[in-house]
């Protein structure tokens, strides 16, 4: 019977020492820790690497990353080593992780995290990287869980050697086929082109720095098509892109563009229990006592909400329409609200669009929604209508009538026409509550517009201006006191005209237990 030969225990304790040591280096080459040359760069620019990005995002020791070992699929052109230190991981961060796991519970709090690494061949998107992106993105799917994605970066990367270059990918049509499924937030700093462009856009919620461009097409994309050259600066910067509405929210740097992902995370995974608000008698003297005055609504909001719960998306699109996301006793609010300081708070083409798509958000994923309404009504005239009014407008009331979540609807002041219809889901009784405060006023079209029309006759029949004056605000004042707030609760048009100050209570009995 033969002798199995065994190994001196010394010789054994080597060995694993040795796998042990080429571990610990091979992980340390994916850290910044191990690339400190590359992340030097990085930060002479005024940015931060990926995963300082990622460790601010997740909670603490919460990361389990997958493919942390993957490099460029570029063995046949270059040496191991060299692939090991300059194209970690592939260039994309991917894993499971818990945001905001000090506020919810641990199941409310896990998420998806994937962020591009732009040290890593400028963020391109390569073989593994594409293969790493997909397995998260299946995590995603079947876990239904939220995905967060920093997408800096240069979009597809003609290098890689080892595999034929094939257009065959999975990884757009499974990004774009969470939406509705499951919150899609994207974060951008510094650039992104093509193929990074077009995951950043399909995100439903997007944030980007003000050090960001971000285009369908980098510049040798556009070089190589024949339309000239650019600098990357030139393309997509983000004055534009805040103005046209493909950046939702623009922050200040890669910090606080990380935070506000955590805070907008925050709205899709629950209620909380720790906050605090505003004195509500502050509300009453935010409205001008004269009518025709323009106020600063935002006031309104943020003496409303929690304090420190308002995020505002889309703030340069759409302006006649603020779009948005607050607190109310902690639980969360989608919010729509008009702006009487643009347009009279009338609603136009733009405004009607960002509404929609928002309205459609909140749906989605069963947020509440809060109203508040002061529109003369939709934006009428020659001009309006060449921006496609007609189409965009009934939008509005196609979105609010797919509205599963429940909505309560707030009236500040005016509620005229079918703008003031739309922005309560295409019915005054749609909302679970409609109420308004004791400045409301109501009616088919706004006053002064109703008084010349339907008296025009009357008008011109004036014998001088002087006379004409006194007859239209004598007509105007009538009509002014049959669509006041309270005449209009009369004949039921509303659910009830409450003190400014009770709004919140009435907010929240309106939809029950925040717990439910």
């Amino acid at each position: 019977m033969s002798k199995i030969k065994t190994q001196p225990q010394q010789a054994i304790n080597t060995n694993k020492k040795e796998v042990i040591n080429e571990f610990d280096e091979r992980i340390k080459s994916t850290l910044d820790e191990g690339r400190k040359e590359l992340i030097a760069k990085r930060h002479e620019r005024g940015y931060r690497s990926a995963r300082e990005n990622l460790n601010h995002l997740c909670d603490k020791d919460s990361f389990l990353e997958y493919g942390q070992l993957a490099v460029a699929a570029q063995r046949q052109r270059r040496d191991i080593d060299d692939l090991k230190k300059h194209t970690a991981a592939d260039g994309i961060i991917t894993g499971l992780a818990t945001i905001n796991a000090d506020l919810f519970d641990e199941q409310s709090s896990r998420a998806v995290v994937i962020v591009n690494d732009y040290t890593v061949l400028a963020g391109t998107q390569g073989v593994f990287h594409h293969k790493k992106l997909d397995r998260a993105l299946e995590l995603a799917a079947e876990l239904k869980r939220p995905v967060v994605m920093y997408t800096e970066g240069g979009g597809g990367r003609p290098g890689d050697t080892d595999y034929e270059l094939s257009l065959n990918l999975g990884s757009f049509a499974a990004w774009a086929g969470l939406r509705s499924q499951v919150p899609m937030i994207s974060v951008n700093n510094g650039y992104c082109f093509a193929g990074n462009a077009a995951l950043f856009g399909c995100a439903d919620i997007t944030i980007a720095t003000k050090s960001s461009w971000i285009g369908m097409a980098g510049p040798a994309m556009i070089e190589g098509g024949g339309m000239g050259s650019y600098k990357p600066t030139d393309i997509g910067p983000i004055e534009s892109q805040s103005k046209n509405g493909v950046v939702d929210i623009v922050a200040e740097d890669e910090a606080e563009a990380t935070r506000i992902a955590r805070q907008v995370l925050s709205y899709f995974q629950g209620c909380t229990n720790n906050w605090s608000c505003a004195d509500q008698r502050k509300l009453w003297p935010l409205l001008p006592a004269d009518r025709r005055f323009v106020y600063k609504v935002r006031d309104v909001i943020t003496t409303l909400a929690d304090t420190d719960s308002f995020t505002e998306l889309r703030r340069d699109y759409g302006c006649g329409i603020i779009t948005g996301f607050v607190r109310i006793e902690g639980r969360p609010f989608g919010l729509i609200c008009n702006d009487c300081q643009f347009l009279g708070g009338a609603i136009d083409a733009e405004g009607a669009l960002k509404a929609s798509r928002f309205l459609t958000l909140c749906n989605d994923f069963k947020l509440p929604l809060l109203s508040l309404c002061d529109t003369p009504g939709f934006m009428v005239g020659p001009e309006s209508e060449t921006e496609g009014a007609v189409r965009k407008m009934s939008d509005m009331f196609v979105a609010g009538s797919r509205l599963k979540s429940p909505m309560v609807a707030i009236f500040l002041r005016k509620g005229y026409g079918l703008g003031a219809i739309a922005m309560t889901g295409g019915s005054f009784s749609r909302p679970v509550y409609s109420a308004s405060w004791p400045s409301g006023e109501f009616g088919a079209m706004g006053l002064e517009g109703a008084v010349h029309l339907g008296f025009k006759k009357e008008l011109e029949a004036s014998k001088t201006d002087a006379e004409r004056e006194i007859l239209f605000n004598k007509l105007l004042n009538a009509m002014y006191e049959r669509g006041k707030a309270t005449e209009a609760a009369s004949y039921l048009e509303i659910d009830a005209v409450i003190d400014p100050v009770d709004t919140r209570k009435v907010i929240i009995q309106a939809l029950g237990n925040k717990h439910e």
